[in-house]
């Protein structure tokens, strides 16, 4: 029984290795920007690819990677709904600095929702687990409530921050071209702000309101999906904006 597992495990490893690189080498070819729908999701894919081999790398004893990369495939694949929305090579440069620090932050804040995402799903899947007195995906191992609690709200802590300072950046930036990228109703910018208003929320019930926690992971998948929205929509950094 041991052989199939190796196997089981160097199949694994070859194709989390194979699709990092690829996907590695098509960002860098490309250099999609994150200011478009396209490059943002792409580059959150690669993130969590990255997260994706390094639980199989290490193969921990809880399904980690089985959540991953799922998540890996429908950023990318909805990445390619986007894609020809954008792409400019020059994005990474001096005169685009605070633009680079505010997509920056917050593909970071997307990362740090995601992450609570994740911790968010597996909580309920454990919940069911419990009350059913069986594992819904089998005999895999799933990390205890409390345990995925914590990682939800680490992640959330995390995340609120940088998405407020890169919201920040985004509307000192925004101030001073009012008139560029449809202005302050533009769908890009308000869908930003509902998203903080939402992780305010977030916050607010966890410690303010100390909502149960199958309440608050119901919510993380509230965020997340805002924040899916909030990317499709693009930041406030158009492609070609030199400024």
């Amino acid at each position: 029984m041991a052989r199939p597992v190796r196997w089981s495990r160097f199949v694994e490893i070859f194709f989390g290795v194979a699709g990092l690189l690829a996907h590695t080498i098509f960002l860098a070819y490309h250099q999609p920007s994150p200011a478009t729908p396209y490059g943002s999701l792409l580059l959150l894919a690669w993130v969590f690819a990255v997260f994706y081999l390094y639980g199989v790398l290490h193969r921990e004893p809880y399904p980690w990677a089985i959540f991953v990369l799922p998540l890996v495939l429908g950023l990318v694949g909805l990445s390619f709904a986007f894609v020809g929305t954008g792409h400019d090579g020059s994005w990474f440069t001096g005169e685009r600095f605070w633009g680079m620090v505010h997509g920056m932050l917050l593909l970071l804040a997307s990362v740090g929702i995601t992450v609570g995402f994740l911790a968010s799903i597996m909580y309920l899947i454990q919940v069911k687990r419990l009350k059913m007195k069986r594992n819904p995906i089998g005999g895999m191992k799933l990390l205890s409530l409390e345990r995925l609690e914590r990682m939800n709200r680490r992640a959330v802590n995390i995340a609120f921050p940088l998405l407020t300072v890169g919201l920040l950046l985004g509307l000192m930036r925004l101030w001073q071209t009012p008139h560029d990228n449809g202005g302050w109703t533009a769908l890009k910018i308000t869908s930003t702000v509902g998203l903080w208003l939402v992780g305010a929320l977030l916050m607010f019930l966890r410690y303010g309101a100390h909502l149960p926690g199958r309440r608050l992971a119901q919510f993380t998948i509230l965020v997340f999906i805002m924040m899916l929205v909030a990317l499709v929509t693009s930041h406030p950094f158009a492609p070609g904006d030199t400024r």
